[in-house]
């Protein structure tokens, strides 16, 4: 089976052509493959598959081998691979995903997608809808004890659940001991993604990511969306900045007019290989 290692600010995936191969078992192929030991090394594997509704589909899964609804760094690297694989001719696709369809504008430089502009959708911000267990509306300041400590969450869904935490430093501790504590705490009825940000100024941002299902990543997409539209909703920022994660950086604007949120930032193949 041919497959090509890809990656989104660091935020890697192992991309397979559902159009040429058939992966009976994505979720055990996921577990296996992520291992960066013994298989290929990455975040987890997603499928580019046919579509009724759209120009393609994708289907994403973890290391673990749990299914997610979106990364918005893999939907950036499958735009590179339909268009650099000559599935299509057009710079703007249209990507199905359990999260809904998702429109792409691809940059082209000598005939290869470089960066992408995805329309991320509206944000959710309904309570039951994240879903997140809370009487607040928006979720905005929800207190989440861990460890006999208090930690206030702005709770975001981008298709899929993010929890942003506001901290003055970002440490090890935050990522490593809190975030994997709060990725399954009974608040998070599906469990959660967790952000930990750091304002810069209003126009930029720092963030490190606990991903649901993965660990700590060096992006994520979804969660720089969820977090400007809590940087937002919290006062600390304008509705377009600059985020810097630990592989990179992605530009978000959430458009006031349409309420969508727009996430631009590289696509980058790294190897194709056999398995």
């Amino acid at each position: 089976m041919k497959f090509t290692k890809m990656h989104g600010c660091g935020n890697d995936y192992v991309y397979i052509n559902g159009f040429i191969e058939n992966v009976e078992d994505p979720k055990s192929l996921s577990i296996k493959m992520s291992n960066r030991h013994f298989g290929v090394g990455s975040d987890g594997i997603v499928l580019i598959l046919p579509s009724i509704t759209s120009d393609f589909k994708m289907r994403m899964f973890n290391a673990d081998g749990s299914e997610a609804e979106m990364c918005g760094n893999a939907i950036r690297c499958v735009g590179k691979y339909v268009y650099d694989n000559k599935m299509t001719e057009s710079k703007e696709v249209t990507i199905e995903t359990l999260a809904g369809v998702k429109k792409l504008e691809l940059k082209v430089e000598n005939g290869y997608v470089t960066y992408a502009k995805v329309d991320m959708g509206e944000p959710i911000l309904s309570a039951k809808e994240i879903p997140v267990v809370s009487d607040l509306e928006p979720v905005v300041g929800e207190m989440v004890v861990v460890d006999h400590q208090a930690y206030a969450m702005t709770c975001v869904s981008m298709g899929n659940p993010h929890a942003v935490v506001f901290v003055d430093e970002i440490t090890d501790s935050h990522v490593h001991e809190l975030g994997p504590k709060l990725e399954v705490h009974e608040t998070f009825p599906q469990k959660i993604n967790v952000e930990f940000v750091r304002v810069k100024d209003e126009n930029n941002i720092e963030m490190r990511v606990w991903e649901r299902g993965s660990g700590e990543t060096l992006a994520c997409g979804t969660g720089a969306c969820a977090t400007l539209v809590a940087a937002v909703l919290n006062g600390k920022t304008n509705r377009k900045a600059t985020v810097d994660l630990l592989g990179g950086q992605l530009i978000i604007e959430w458009d006031k007019e349409t309420n969508h949120v727009f996430m631009s930032g590289p696509a980058v193949t790294v190897f194709e290989g056999i398995w």
